[in-house]
């Protein structure tokens, strides 16, 4: 269940890539998983199963912390988030599931073309964002069963995700509680909560049957637990704007970026 890689060279960046990882991860609401299984697969070619669960343990300091920090700074609506924990549970055993019965190339094609899948989805909303403000559009916030139906579906999708690919599931989460229509700040500290519940039951699950690489999540926690405690504070200073649009296409091709990597590294 538990091993040691012997220390490479490589390991030496893994702090700063990860410190990086934690910071952005908690700015953005998002634990960083997304982030550390493409280095884990692609840069240290490390087999993906072990990959997976070896990202979730990385990612649990940045959830951690980064939900802490949020919740001080009172950027958390609890009640929003524990209609996609409770769906986003079941998603995590189904994901680990998955995770567990497929190759490793499958793996890397599906998270590959699932990135990519996610990426236009936020390209077409950051546009779609654009176009309201500019037209000084404003959506109501859905109230009721629709509320609970569309955390449900989403939370479940963001589980299921997780446990899959070891990530943090964060792009369903944010693009449910987008649609709730609640302040960005508080769209951030609680998918951050989202994600560390099922990044707990999604590693609870991959125990069972997967690897963790010790050796590698020391190197990578040194570095995100700083990020992810620094990631809040800064975050609390920052003024939203209109900037935040580009932020996401930014992002956005990045994503893409990681996604046509890794579908040409399964092969």
């Amino acid at each position: 269940m538990f091993f040691y890689s012997p220390i490479e060279p490589i390991y030496f960046i893994l702090p700063i890539l990860a410190l990086i990882i934690g910071l952005f991860g908690t700015m953005l609401g998002g634990g960083g998983g997304f982030f550390f299984l493409p280095i884990l697969t692609l840069l240290l070619k490390v087999p993906a199963q072990t990959a997976v669960i070896t990202s979730l343990v990385a990612t649990l300091p940045i959830c951690i912390f980064g939900s802490l920090g949020h919740y001080r700074k009172n950027h958390i609506d609890f009640k929003t988030a524990q209609i996609f924990v409770i769906s986003g549970i079941i998603g995590a055993f189904a994901g680990a599931t998955i995770a567990n019965s497929i190759s490793d190339s499958l793996l890397k094609t599906t998270f590959g073309i699932y990135s990519i899948l996610i990426a236009l989805n936020m390209i077409f909303n950051a546009w779609k964002d654009q176009k309201n403000n500019e037209n000084n559009g404003e959506e109501l916030k859905p109230a009721g069963i629709i509320k609970v139906i569309k955390g449900s579906f989403f939370g479940v999708a963001a589980g299921t995700i997780t446990g899959t690919f070891g990530t943090s599931g964060t792009a369903p989460v944010l693009a449910g509680l987008f649609s709730m229509r609640i302040p960005i700040k508080m769209v951030i500290g609680t998918s951050l909560l989202i994600v560390l519940v099922n990044t707990i039951f999604a590693t609870g699950a991959h125990f069972l049957v997967g690897k963790i690489d010790l050796t590698l999540v020391f190197f990578l926690t040194a570095g995100s637990t700083i990020g992810a405690i620094a990631g809040p504070r800064l975050l609390a200073k920052i003024k939203i704007d209109k900037s935040e649009n580009k932020a996401k296409y930014g992002y956005a091709l990045v994503m893409i970026a990681i996604g046509i990597l890794m579908i040409i590294g399964s092969h």
